[in-house]
This record gives structure tokens, C-alpha cells and sequence, in this order.
């Protein structure tokens, strides 16, 4: 058999975690991908999936061959785009990654009418509170808010955010509005632990004597940002927030921005993609039309 065709075999099994699943995905018949799978594996000479009852996943040696797999058959892809010439049209699979609350009201538009545009691509989107690994996952094109670390990922600045306090008018005519950072001990707080690397009740600011932590006692903690901010929006206390997920209730005035000097240095937003010899029709068009949709709006460019 072909080795891009066994290889495209492995890495949609692989990545559906399962032979029936990766045949759908390819449109072949179950006995035909098992077959491939064998045929590459006599062909190593090495297992490269580990079979369960419930799950296939890659050996050691099939996580390092799916990486190298990967890579390769996004490059032939990418050489033949390039040798189409710049205006190819976008087509295939493209994979992308979000923050969860952010992918929802900033991202999803743009994948309808990256989709509307180029009839011939399909899409899947992992809208999630957690740093996707890229390479091992598959996915194409990623939007991180926060410092990058160094990696192969190609970056593009297009906004940033303001981690931000805010609570309803309603609660601070009752409790009053909290004047330093200290005060925060004596109110009622909302805790989001979405997204966060650390704890969700270890808040940073930076004010006029320096750095300054503070441990918070939540009355509510939640795990998402949407119920911290519906939380607060109802009453209960103050929550700390991304500027962008609030942008809406600050406009209307449900919900005021509090201690607004004391805020860290604003976080920035990076649309990344994987490093390529070539750069694919597909991913360059979609990064092209993220980057004017994300850079056009006024809750992530406030200047």
C-alpha cells in the first residue's frame, strides 16, 4: 500500500481513538483500515497502537511515528497549495483551538464564514480552558491570551485583555465600593477557577507600592466564567474576570469596573499556528480573516 495512505490511516485512528471511528472519519470500510494499520506496523516493525476494550491509543513509539506522521503529510498538503499557486483554493480539514467563553463569542463567527467562504473545507473547533498542545493534537490554528512561551508555533499579536474586578451597582450601593485592595476581605467574592494555572483564590495587583497579593475567601466558587459574571450580575459580590467577557455588562452598566489602577499589565492575544516549510492555503486564509475579525473588535483593541 501507499505510505501517505497508510500514514493518513494511523493519524485519523489515532486521533478518533478507534478503528471504526477513523474509518468514518476517511470513509473506508473498518476491515480496510485495521488492514492499514497492520500493513504500516509489519512495515516498522513496531506496534504503534495499543488496543482496549474501549480506546486505541498510540504506544511510545506510535506517539513519536504520529508526530513525524503528521508533520509530513501537512507538508505534502502544504507543497501541493503551494505549487497550485498563492490563490488556491482552500480545502481539507482544518482544526482549531480557543479559550471557551473567547472561542464562543469571538471565534465561532469567524469559522461560519471561513466555512461560507471555502465550501471545500470542514472544521472542528476545541473550544477549551486549557493550553492545547497543538502538534500532539492535531490542531492547525490556536488563539492563546497570555505570554507565549518559546516554541516552533509562528504568532500573530491581535489584541489583548485586562484582568479585571467588577460587581452590580446593586451590591455596591449595599456594601459599598472597595477603595484599596486590602478591602477586598471585607466583601462577598465570586471565584472563577476557569483557565486559571493557579489557584483561583490568589489574586494579583499591581499598585503604587509594587506587586501585591491578596488570598481571597469566595462565598460562591464556580468553574466557569459565565457563572462568575451572572453571579455578580445578580448581587452577589465581586468577581475577577478577562475585560472582553464582561465588555456587554460594563457597556450597559449591569455590571462597573472596580480598582481599575490596581490591574495587571494587560495580557496579550496571539492567533499561533504550527511552523511549516510551506504555509497551507487553508491555515494562511483562515489566520488572514481571524486576524482583521479579532483586530476589528473594541473589547480586544480598546485604543
Amino acid at each position: 500500500m501507499d505510505q501517505f495512505h497508510l500514514m493518513s490511516v494511523f493519524v485519523a485512528v489515532a486521533d478518533e481513538q478507534g478503528f471504526a471511528a477513523g474509518a468514518r472519519k476517511l470513509g473506508l470500510s473498518p476491515p480496510a483500515v485495521t488492514r492499514a494499520v497492520a500493513a504500516l506496523e509489519k512495515k516498522l516493525g513496531v506496534r504503534l497502537l495499543q488496543r482496549t476494550t474501549r480506546l486505541v491509543r498510540p504506544t511510545d513509539a506510535g506517539l513519536r511515528y504520529l508526530e513525524d506522521a503528521r508533520r509530513i503529510l501537512n507538508e505534502v498538503e502544504a507543497a501541493g497549495d503551494a505549487a497550485a499557486g498563492i490563490n488556491a483554493e482552500p480545502r481539507g480539514h482544518l482544526s482549531v483551538t480557543a479559550p471557551a467563553l473567547f472561542g464562543r463569542i469571538f471565534v465561532l463567527p469567524t469559522l461560519v464564514e471561513y466555512l461560507e467562504l471555502y465550501p471545500q473545507t470542514r472544521m472542528s473547533s476545541l473550544f477549551l480552558d486549557r493550553v492545547v498542545n497543538m502538534m500532539e493534537e492535531g490542531v492547525d490554528v490556536g488563539v492563546r491570551i497570555g505570554e507565549l512561551p518559546d516554541s516552533s508555533l509562528r504568532a500573530l499579536r491581535v489584541g489583548s485583555v485586562r484582568l479585571m474586578l467588577c460587581a452590580a451597582p446593586a451590591y455596591l450601593a449595599r456594601h459599598g465600593t472597595p477603595q484599596s485592595v486590602a478591602a477586598l476581605r471585607d466583601h462577598s467574592i465570586v471565584a472563577s477557577s476557569a483557565g486559571s494555572s493557579h489557584s483561583a483564590t490568589d489574586w494579583r495587583f499591581e499598585t503604587n507600592k509594587g506587586s501585591q497579593n491578596i488570598r481571597v475567601q469566595p462565598r460562591l466558587r464556580v468553574t466557569t466564567n459565565d457563572a462568575a459574571i451572572e453571579a455578580a450580575r445578580q448581587g452577589l459580590g465581586i468577581t475577577r474576570v478577562l475585560s472582553y467577557q464582561v465588555a456587554p455588562q460594563l457597556e450597559s452598566g449591569t455590571l462597573q469596573a472596580l480598582l481599575t489602577d490596581c490591574e495587571p499589565p494587560p495580557r496579550p492575544i496571539h492567533i499561533v499556528h504550527r511552523e511549516d516549510r510551506y504555509s497551507s492555503a487553508k491555515v494562511r486564509t483562515l489566520v488572514d480573516l481571524l486576524a482583521r475579525r479579532l483586530r476589528a473588535q473594541p473589547a480586544l483593541n480598546p485604543d
